[in-house]
């Protein structure tokens, strides 16, 4: 993969372990449209995102920007099987 250190570093936060805390909606949006996602935004806070082949439907954080543990354990598993693993 060829990111901008910003995407990089958002990437290694959403596969680091212990699952972090900390991680951004929008580092996330960003790092999903370099990596050539598509973004269309459904009903209330769902967000469409389709990657590689693969889609998935995630929920944007509110009332702040932070995604929960949880969201972040669905969306490392989107990227994996979209073959966005920063370990390839």
């Amino acid at each position: 993969m060829s990111l901008r250190s910003k995407h990089k570093k958002t990437i290694q936060k959403i596969f680091e372990n212990p699952i972090r805390s900390d991680v951004q909606w929008s580092s996330v949006e960003s790092l999903l449209l370099a990596l050539g996602g598509e973004i269309s935004q459904g009903r209330e806070s769902r967000v469409s995102v389709a990657l590689q082949g693969v889609r998935a439907v995630f929920h944007r954080p509110h009332p702040g920007n932070v995604m929960d543990k949880g969201a972040l354990v669905s969306l490392r598993r989107f990227l994996e099987n979209a073959n966005c693993n920063p370990s390839e």
